[in-house]
């Protein structure tokens, strides 16, 4: 993971807008799968054919979406096409999200955070996949860390946005009682996905997540996965720390990268799960000018970060590399969740196209913080 260090993008390239917002949640050239497991049936979208030995490229969507609002808009953009070229892709839906979805019958229990992840062992084994690199939202990226967790050998790598390790606290609790008295369920997801400057500002991307969070998603099915995720456990991982308890703690083994937009209600989740993992495999990325949605808002820096952790697993050559000023990042050891990820990091840019470690700094010696500036 040594080529894995920090990335100065500065291109921004918006994606949805009203013109397109339709032609963004479109699936294209895609084979759909209902497939049974222990704990239900689960819709999966396959894009591609598998290639050989390699991961699949795996995502999970957040509350209120479904893999054609979280993600489209990003593997549809024009530079991703050079990573999928490499891959195929398999969207999962979370029981009754996927797109005209039918209500379930009164009575149903709706699966656990836990056993939603382990879903995704059935899904491997139903097409005959070895592994994946997932890319998560929210809750997405709660499902894919619990399946990281509880089946190491199944995952490459991870891209979680929005991650929260954490379970609900009761001031959340309280919080979400208190919505639940003043506004509906689609005003809740809207507030989940978005801090109050992005609700105020950007208000056709706004407005076209409330009218698919409200028109295209069974609102009594939204509840149940929304009460899931309100219910899920602590991930319970600490950071390894050399001589202490680094064959003993529990965290990701795979490469991590951790993605959060500087304008996101989920920056300090996210700033306290890099607190937990391993700092030699994981690589803090905070997006400028960006809030909860950075796959939508920014896929073009979004994609670069991508390539480069790819590249940095190994499975795309150096060539394919563009636009990126790369530098080094070296931070203090001790990262806690109230910390300004721009206060912990000292950077250094260097030419496009290197790949050196400036002299005197040992990077598996500390957390490496990757952060797009605009």
């Amino acid at each position: 993971m040594d080529e894995l260090q920090d990335v100065q993008l500065t291109e921004i390239k918006p994606l949805l807008n009203d013109k397109n917002a339709a032609r963004n949640f479109q699936d294209f050239d895609c084979q759909e799968h209902d497939i049974e497991t222990a704990f239900g049936v689960v819709h999966v979208t396959m894009r591609g054919t598998p290639k050989g030995n390699r991961p699949v490229i795996l995502t999970y969507h957040d509350i209120g979406l479904n893999h054609k609002s979280c993600f489209n808009a990003f593997f549809n953009f024009e530079d991703m096409q050079e990573i999928t070229q490499h891959f195929a892709v398999c969207h999962v839906d979370a029981p009754g999200q996927q797109e005209g979805a039918p209500p379930f019958p009164s009575g149903y229990q709706y699966p656990s955070m836990d056993e939603l992840a382990e879903m995704l062992p059935a899904v491997l084994t139903h097409l005959n996949l070895k592994s994946f690199i997932g890319i998560g939202l929210g809750a997405g990226a709660y499902v894919l860390s619990r399946c990281a967790l509880s089946h190491p050998d199944l995952v490459e790598g991870l891209v979680l946005i929005n991650v929260d390790p954490c379970a609900k606290g009761w001031i959340d609790w309280a919080a979400s009682k208190f919505s639940g008295w003043t506004t509906n369920i689609v005003d809740i997801v809207l507030a989940h996905h978005f801090g109050h400057e992005e609700l105020q500002a950007n208000l056709d991307l706004i407005q076209t997540y409330r009218l698919h969070i409200a028109q295209d998603i069974n609102q009594d099915n939204l509840q149940l996965f929304l009460a899931s995720y309100n219910s899920r456990r602590d991930l319970e991982i600490e950071r390894p720390v050399l001589g202490v308890n680094e064959n003993t703690a529990k965290t990701l083994k795979c490469p991590a990268l951790l993605v959060v937009g500087d304008n996101s209600p989920a920056v300090e989740a996210v700033v306290e799960c890099n607190s937990r993992l391993d700092p030699t495999k994981t690589t803090l990325l905070k997006m400028a000018d960006c809030g909860g949605l950075p796959q939508v808002v920014q896929p073009g820096k979004l994609t670069e970060a991508f390539k480069y952790f790819v590249q940095g697993m190994g499975y795309m050559p150096a060539a394919s590399m563009t636009r990126l000023m790369r530098s080094r990042t070296h931070s203090s050891s001790s990262v806690g969740s109230g910390e300004s990820v721009r206060s912990r990091s000292h950077t250094s840019n260097h030419g496009e196209g290197s790949a050196g470690t400036p002299e005197g700094i040992d990077l598996q010696d500390a957390p490496q913080t990757m952060e797009v500036s605009c």
